[in-house]
């Protein structure tokens, strides 16, 4: 038993020895007349998990809620998904982005998504990205 939870152990910490994370923000535009705000860029944080170079799986912050998403990178070009924890499939949200690096490992990512709702149009929106 103990062999086992120290190999158990060592093959956790090396996973995650060699892993590479990176944290995600989605830009929400103010509302009309209302002004720039640092929650404009902090109400829809997350993390991901990349588990190699073309997935990456994580949690974001949607409103009070989390959201589960994940991500297949094609050289720049990306497909994402995201849904939330209560009724997945009727709220989930597909589509298409960019990773733009801009300075070491700080990505813009324009991305383009829409929800799987029958009467919903899709949203254009501009995100960011540190990977470590």
């Amino acid at each position: 038993m103990k062999k086992m939870f120290l190999t158990m152990a060592l093959a956790f910490a090396t996973m995650f020895a060699s892993a590479q994370f990176m944290v995600v923000t989605t830009i929400d535009q103010p509302e009309d007349d209302a002004k720039w705000e640092m929650s404009n860029i902090t109400d829809n944080m997350g993390i991901g998990y990349m588990f190699n170079d073309k997935m990456t799986v994580g949690i974001v912050k949607s409103g009070e809620e989390y959201d589960l998403w994940g991500r297949y990178q094609m050289k720049w070009v990306y497909l994402a998904m995201q849904m939330p924890t209560e009724e997945m499939t009727e709220n989930m949200t597909f589509g298409v982005g960019y990773s733009l690096s801009i300075w070491n490992s700080l990505y813009v990512e324009p991305s383009y998504m829409m929800s799987m709702k029958e009467d919903s149009e899709g949203k254009f929106k501009i995100g960011l990205s540190y990977k470590f």
